[in-house]
């Protein structure tokens, strides 16, 4: 094997911790692997011979382009954060893709995604390296062009953000419950078997991207419930599916995938749920291996 052979060895065993990376860093798979690919070009043309630890140094040239990415970003963010969702990582109902394992380790849901979104790019990074990946902060500041001390001060800033975030209940199925009682209602028109199943502080909230006048944040129950059963008027068929391991729904309408949404069950309630419909995200999506 030569050096060439070698580097592309190394680089597809390290691929699934770098794309996880790339993914909580920027919610957004196809940055994500936009970002891993950067990684692979500048390891392809560097002197990594006197590297120790490439599988760190990788890392952080993941890290340096998506913060790259993040700053980007704020400059050209249509819509605002609080009707933003991340994209999703969808699977069938009853099990996740191997692929997607590592992607979804350390229950990378889409409501710890949205708190993320609310973060500067820089906490954003200094979290995800150091909480969720265990990177030192002596390492993570030559990044963020700061002091270790002051990228701590990030990292705690975050990590501040993050506890507001909901934890979800622990048992699966009990989670599938609490949503197909949901789903039930949706279909009967039941609205008070729907404000039941809701958190009185439930949050829904819809991304349409460039359909902005569908974008919106809705909080209560009486009014996510009226959400609900004016979205079961327009002929969608829902299917059950995992949502970053989370119980989900994909609609169908046409029959073509029209939205995703993700719940979030914290104490037998619904308190958080995610619809991505924006048409070209939803297009870009792995829904073909969803079936009824």
């Amino acid at each position: 094997m030569d050096h060439q052979e070698w580097l592309v060895h190394q680089f597809e065993e390290q691929r699934p911790h770098l794309r996880a990376v790339a993914y909580r860093m920027l919610g957004s798979l196809g940055e994500a692997d936009d970002a891993v690919q950067d990684a692979w070009l500048r390891l392809s043309r560097a002197d990594t011979r006197e590297v120790e630890n490439l599988r760190a140094w990788l890392t952080t040239i993941v890290a340096r382009v998506a913060l790259n990415m993040l700053r980007a970003r704020k400059t050209r963010r249509e819509l605002p954060l609080d009707v933003h969702v991340p994209d999703p990582i969808v699977d069938p109902a009853d099990g996740i893709d191997p692929e997607h394992e590592a992607l979804l380790a350390d229950s990378v849901g889409l409501a710890l995604l949205v708190v993320l979104e609310t973060l500067s790019p820089a906490e954003r990074l200094a979290f995800v390296l150091h909480d969720m990946f265990g990177v030192p902060f002596e390492e993570i500041a030559p990044i963020v062009e700061r002091s270790p001390e002051a990228t701590r001060q990030l990292a705690s800033r975050a990590r501040r953000r993050v506890r507001g975030a909901p934890v979800p209940d622990a048992d699966l199925t009990a989670q599938w419950e609490v949503v197909d009682t949901f789903l039930a209602a949706v279909r009967d028109g039941d609205f008070d078997a729907l404000v039941a199943v809701l958190d009185p502080e439930v949050v829904l909230r819809g991304d349409a991207g460039g359909l902005s006048g569908l974008s919106r944040r809705v909080q209560g129950a009486k009014a996510v419930a009226g959400q609900a059963l004016y979205w079961s008027q327009s002929g969608l068929i829902t299917r059950r599916a995992l949502v970053n391991g989370a119980p989900g729904t994909v609609s169908i309408r046409d029959g073509e995938p029209f939205s995703v949404g993700a719940f979030t069950v914290k104490n037998g309630k619904i308190v958080e749920i995610d619809f991505l419909a924006d048409p070209e995200r939803i297009a870009q999506l792995e829904l073909t291996l969803l079936s009824d």
